[in-house]
């Protein structure tokens, strides 16, 4: 009995030592540089990474992350599969968060190479305006994330930024 109290402490005090781990936010650097690497492995780490912490939001990145891995996939039906997955994780995380300037530039990214079949383009104009909006407010990294994306943008221009 003596054995198991020890162990338990062991164990809630490495949980409450490590628990602290799990309310970390995310490296947004590191997150805009898999959502652009077009790298499966890349990607993939970025999921294991979010699979280990907790924060409000979280959905929308996984679900933004999933949508990027459909993009890589190579059979049509996993394709199929992580998209629509992404999307749900997604499209609740922005229902619940509608005024995450951040979310509606991921969802316009998104939605600008999502392939029509998806029938996944409808906010496209609604989120570039919003993206214009509140651009200057946002923090540096995603404001760099934003201008990175716009140098391979048809839909947004660095010049629409300023």
């Amino acid at each position: 009995m003596k054995k198991l109290a020890v162990l338990l402490v062991f164990v809630v005090g490495g949980i409450l030592a490590f628990g602290g781990n799990l309310q970390q936010k995310l490296d947004k650097k590191e997150f805009y540089a898999a959502m652009a690497s077009g790298n499966m492995d890349e990607v993939n780490a970025e999921l294991d990474v979010l699979n280990s912490v907790t924060f409000a939001g979280k959905q929308g990145y996984e679900g933004a992350l999933l949508m990027r891995k459909a993009d890589l996939a190579k059979r049509p039906a996993e394709k199929l599969k992580l998209f629509k997955a992404g999307r749900i994780k997604f499209d609740g995380a922005i229902l619940n968060d509608k005024d995450n300037v951040e979310f509606h530039f991921l969802r316009f990214a998104i939605q600008e190479h999502a392939p029509k079949i998806v029938k996944y383009r409808t906010d496209l104009e609604t989120d570039k305006q919003i993206i214009l909006k509140n651009y200057k407010n946002l923090p540096t990294v995603v404001q760099q994330a934003i201008t990175d994306y716009t140098k391979n943008s048809k839909l947004l221009s660095a010049k629409e930024l300023n």
